[in-house]
C-alpha cells in the first residue's frame, strides 16, 4: 500500500515542503531514497523502536521510503515523524484519510517522545502558503509555530498523541500565540541600561549618534574604559523591532538551531559577541551544507567585536562585502543560499599593545612603529567601513564614587532614536535597501547632505589642516546628516560638520605619531 505524508527541508531561511512516499509490499529490507543524509537514513532504527513502544507493529516486508523532490538534499532528524505515520498508514494500523490535510514533523526518541527540532517558523510559513490545514510537530515546537495566522498548530508530546489526533480520538487544541502579548513582555526583560554607567557622557552621544543612523562604531581605549560594558548597552537604546524584522530574525535563529525551547518570537534586537578565535566560516556562516553564521544571527541587531586586531586577518576581511550589501551569499557546487546580514559593527580596540597610548595617568612603553604596527592589523578598508572612531578614556575616581546620580535611562535615549529613525524611514521611503543615513549611495548624498558655504569651508579646513583621508570625506557626511536629523534641521549645519570631524580620530594623520 502507497501512503504519502508531507514535511519540510529548509534552504537558507526558505523552506521547501517535502512529500514522504512510503510503499510496503511483500519482500525484506528497508530503503530510503532521495537524497538523505545520514540522520535520515538513522531514522527507520529511531522510528521501529518508537512503533513498537506504543504497542504496534513495524512491517517485516520490504518498506521503501521516498522523499520528494529527489534532487532536494534531505537533512537532519525532522523527518522520523513524518517517516513513522506513513509506515503505519501504509501497512494498514491507522486510517490515512486525514494525512495530506497536515505537514508533519518532529524527531523521534527510542520511547516515542518527541524531540524539538530546528527551523520551524519559516516551516510553517511554507505550509500556510501550500495550502495546508495545519501543522503537527513537538510541543515545544509548537508556540514558534503558532505565531503564523491562519494555521492550525498542533503540539504533541509522543507518537501516540499523534496517531489519536490524526484519527480523531484526542481533541488536541491548537496553540494559539497573542503576539501583542509577547513584544510587551519581553521588552521589559533587559537587566542592562544606559543608566548603570558612571560618566563616559561623550561616548554615550557617540552611540546614541551611531543608534540614530545605523552607523558602525569604533571604540578605542585603554583596557577597563568601559568599552564592553557600553557595547553591551547598545540595543537598549535601538528602535524596537518590527513584526517583519521579529519574523525575519526569528527564522535565522531557527534555522540555526539557536532559538530557545518555549520562545515564540525573538522581539530583542540580537547581540552576538564572537570570541577573537572564530573562524571565518562561523562568522559569515558555511560549512558543507550551509548554516548562518555570527554576522546573519546579528541581523538587525549588533555585531560586537572585542579586541578587533587580535582576530584573524582573513576573517576581518570576509566581512567587507556583508558590511556593503548586507546579506552574504554562500555558494556551493549544486546550490547556494543567501543569509540576511544587516547589522550594526561596533567594535573595540586597545590604542597599542600595551594598552595606555593616549593614556591620561599611565605611560605607553611602546614606540610609534609598534603603535602603527599594531593598529595597521586592521586593514583600511575595513576602516572605511566604519563611521565613528570614538576614543574612551577611564572614569575617575571621583565619577564613579558616585552614588547619588543617575544618568539618563535607556528608555529615555531610545524614544530620541526613534524619532530620529522615523525621519530617515520618511526621507527613503520606497528605497527598499536604504532604511537609515549608513546606508545611503553616493546620489543619496548629493540629495541630502548638500552643505552651505560655511560647512563647505568648515570641512575642507579640517581636512587639511588634520590630514583626513578621503575616505573619511563620506562617513563625515553621513553621521553630520545624522546629527542633523537629531535635532530636526533640514539642512546640515556647520555645527553639524564639527561634532561628526570629532569621530575620525583614527583618520587623522598624526594620531598615533
Amino acid at each position: 500500500m502507497l501512503v504519502k505524508t508531507y514535511s519540510s527541508a529548509c534552504q537558507g531561511i526558505i523552506a521547501t515542503t517535502v512529500g514522504v512516499e512510503v510503499n510496503v509490499s511483500p519482500g525484506t529490507k528497508y530503503y530510503i531514497v532521495g537524497l538523505p543524509d545520514n540522520a535520515v537514513r538513522e531514522s527507520l532504527q529511531r522510528v521501529e523502536s518508537a512503533i513498537v513502544s506504543i504497542g504496534l507493529r513495524m512491517p517485516r516486508q520490504k518498506i521503501v521510503v521516498n522523499m520528494f523532490p529527489a534532487d532536494l538534499r534531505k537533512e537532519g532528524s525532522t523527518y522520523d515523524l513524518s517517516i513513522a505515520i506513513a509506515i503505519l498508514a501504509a501497512s494498514g494500523q491507522i486510517n490515512p484519510t486525514h494525512l495530506e490535510e497536515f505537514l508533519i514533523l518532529g524527531e523521534l526518541s527510542l520511547d516515542s517522545s518527541l524531540q524539538h527540532v530546528r527551523g520551524v517558523l519559516p516551516t510553517a510559513l511554507q505550509a500556510k502558503e501550500d495550502g495546508f490545514k495545519g501543522i503537527i510537530l513537538p510541543k515545544s515546537n509548537a508556540p514558534e509555530a503558532a505565531i503564523v495566522s491562519g494555521l492550525n498548530v498542533y503540539g504533541a508530546s509522543n507518537l501516540k498523541e499523534v496517531i489519536a489526533l490524526l484519527e480523531g480520538e484526542e481533541n488536541i487544541k491548537p496553540t494559539t500565540v497573542d503576539i501583542q502579548l509577547e513584544f510587551a513582555r519581553q521588552l521589559q526583560t533587559s537587566d542592562m541600561d544606559f543608566s548603570d554607567v558612571q560618566g563616559q557622557e561623550n561616548i554615550k552621544r557617540a552611540l546614541e549618534i551611531a543608534a540614530a543612523g545605523g552607523h558602525n562604531v569604533m571604540l578605542i581605549g585603554p583596557p577597563g574604559a568601559g568599552k564592553t560594558m557600553l557595547a553591551k548597552r547598545l540595543p537598549t537604546i535601538l528602535p524596537p523591532l518590527t513584526l517583519e524584522e521579529s519574523l525575519e530574525t526569528t527564522k535565522i535563529h531557527s534555522v540555526a538551531g539557536r532559538l530557545p525551547a518555549g520562545t515564540p518570537i525573538l522581539t530583542s534586537r540580537p547581540f552576538q559577541a564572537p570570541h577573537h578565535t572564530i573562524s571565518n566560516i562561523a562568522l559569515v556562516g558555511g560549512g558543507t551544507y550551509p548554516q548562518p553564521g555570527e554576522i546573519s544571527l546579528a541581523h538587525h541587531g549588533v555585531l560586537f567585536l572585542d579586541e578587533l586586531p587580535e582576530f584573524a586577518r582573513n576573517v576581518l576581511e570576509v566581512m567587507r562585502q556583508p558590511l556593503e550589501s548586507r546579506s552574504i551569499s554562500i555558494s556551493r557546487a549544486k546550490f547556494s543560499v543567501e543569509y540576511p546580514a544587516s547589522f550594526m559593527l561596533i567594535a573595540s580596540m586597545n590604542p597599542c599593545p600595551c594598552g595606555y597610548y593616549n593614556h591620561p595617568e599611565k605611560a605607553c612603553l611602546c614606540s610609534p612603529q609598534m603603535v602603527q604596527r599594531y593598529l595597521s592589523k586592521v586593514s583600511g578598508p575595513l576602516m572605511d567601513r566604519i563611521d565613528l572612531h570614538v576614543e574612551v578614556t577611564p572614569v575617575p575616581f571621583k565619577d564613579l564614587s558616585r552614588t547619588n546620580s543617575r544618568s539618563e535611562q535607556s528608555s529615555v535615549i531610545r524614544e530620541r532614536v526613534t524619532k530620529t529613525r522615523i525621519i530617515q524611514e520618511n526621507r527613503f521611503s520606497g528605497q527598499p535597501d536604504i532604511y537609515s543615513n549608513a546606508q545611503m549611495s553616493a546620489s543619496w548624498m548629493r540629495k541630502v547632505c548638500q552643505l552651505d558655504e560655511d560647512s563647505r569651508h568648515l570641512l575642507k579646513s579640517a581636512m587639511e589642516r588634520l590630514g583626513l583621508s578621503a575616505r573619511a570625506y563620506d562617513r563625515i557626511l553621513k553621521v553630520a546628516r545624522t546629527l542633523a536629523d537629531m535635532e530636526a534641521c533640514d539642512n546640515i549645519q556647520p555645527q553639524h560638520i564639527a561634532e561628526a570631524i570629532q569621530y575620525r580620530s583614527l583618520d587623522r594623520a598624526d594620531w598615533a605619531s
